[in-house]
């Protein structure tokens, strides 16, 4: 499954919502992605067209033009039954380490994490 999105929006430790770490991005049909994650739990939520899914066991990568979302099989339901998302973004260059802080915040402890 493919989107576009003009930018990934980011905040690492939002004080105001309890330290939340959050990521999303709209796409250019109006679908909605989000990660987020409040620092005392386990899981990650992932928030597809309005949905909310609880997971573990993910795998994020991310480029300066590419963020990957890669569920478990088990998942799948998450992302309307497509276990990857690969996202197509013009985030600019100096953003970019606010958003690689932000990702290592959601999957600390309960994903997987990759920088290329």
């Amino acid at each position: 499954m493919q989107l576009t999105s003009a930018h990934l929006i980011v905040n690492p430790c939002d004080d105001e919502e309890d330290n939340l770490a959050m990521l999303c991005c709209h796409g250019k049909n109006g679908e909605m992605f989000m990660l987020s994650r409040y620092p005392d739990e386990d899981e990650v939520e992932l928030t597809w067209d309005y949905e909310p899914s609880t997971l573990d066991g993910l795998k994020v990568t991310l480029s300066d033009t590419t963020l990957v979302i890669e569920l478990a099989a088990g998942d799948a339901d998450a992302l309307g039954g497509k276990d990857c998302l690969e996202i197509t973004h013009t985030t600019a260059v100096s953003d970019m380490a606010e958003v690689e802080e932000t990702l290592q915040n959601i999957l600390k402890g309960t994903g997987t994490f990759i920088r290329i």
